[in-house]
């Protein structure tokens, strides 16, 4: 029952997306699945001047992979779709991270996500 309680308590938790800064919101799903899993992120992003450069990390103790994408500052899109296909086992950090033209973070968002090992026997 201890085990069943955290699990709900993990996924409540891990299910909100944090803002950083009003610039940049994220949201992931799922944030709990079988590995391998393809996790989708969808960023809002606020129209901005200054923004140059949108990082998405996804990282375990095990596992890394990233990918940046320029913005065209205030004629960029207002949001950003992302997709990491076959993210093995682990524990995630999904991290959003705007930049401006100076390479500076300018917002950072991140949650946290949770794939679990299938045993096939």
């Amino acid at each position: 029952m201890r085990k069943v309680l955290w699990t709900i308590g993990w996924l409540l938790v891990s299910a909100t997306s944090i803002t950083g800064g009003g610039h940049l919101s994220m949201t992931v799903s799922p944030t709990q699945a079988f590995a391998p899993s393809l996790v989708r992120v969808h960023l809002r992003i606020e129209p901005s001047a200054d923004n140059r450069a949108l990082e998405v990390i996804a990282e375990s103790d095990e596992f890394y992979r990233s990918s940046e994408i320029p913005l065209d500052g205030d004629h960029a899109p207002a949001a950003v779709n992302l997709e990491f296909p076959s993210l093995p086992e682990g524990n995630y950090r999904v991290v959003g991270i705007l930049k401006d033209g100076a390479g500076h973070d300018r917002s950072i968002a991140h949650e946290r996500v949770r794939i679990i090992r299938t045993d096939v026997q």
